[in-house]
């Protein structure tokens, strides 16, 4: 495979994920009354924006954090992700988080919306190609 299609397939399944967070993006905001989408070109802004900064900021906090993060038990990274809902809300005008609470239940519920959307395009764990490991002698 050559790289100019390995790239094509990488940017496809890139849009795939920024719409599909999209979607969850939207769903989500319309289940609660503390977070304001008002309409679909910044709900788009919004998943590109979450995803850039869980890419680039979230492993930094991460590592940042790690004392806290072992002693709460792995909570902590809710901390951190509602801090990014957060940080995203000051970004993107247009998107209003009313307090830290509703980015905790925002965050939460995004990932089980997201997870759910994702759903159809997973293959199931049966159907995978596994790479056999050749016969020990």
């Amino acid at each position: 495979m050559e790289f100019r299609e390995l790239k094509q397939i990488t940017l496809m399944g890139f849009l795939v994920k920024v719409l599909i967070s999209t979607f969850a993006v939207v769903i989500t905001s319309y289940l609660l009354g503390g977070v304001t989408v008002p309409d679909f070109t910044t709900a788009v802004v919004v998943a590109f924006v979450l995803g850039v900064l869980n890419m680039i900021l979230k492993p930094v906090l991460i590592i940042l954090t790690i004392p806290v993060t072992v002693l709460s038990l792995g909570l902590f990274l809710l901390v951190i992700n509602a801090f990014i809902i957060q940080l995203t809300g000051v970004i993107v005008s247009g998107f209003v988080v009313d307090s830290f609470w509703w980015a905790l239940l925002f965050s939460i519920i995004l990932s089980v919306v997201t997870w759910f959307l994702e759903l159809p395009g997973r293959t199931p764990p049966s159907r995978r190609q596994y790479r056999e490991s050749p016969p020990e002698y």
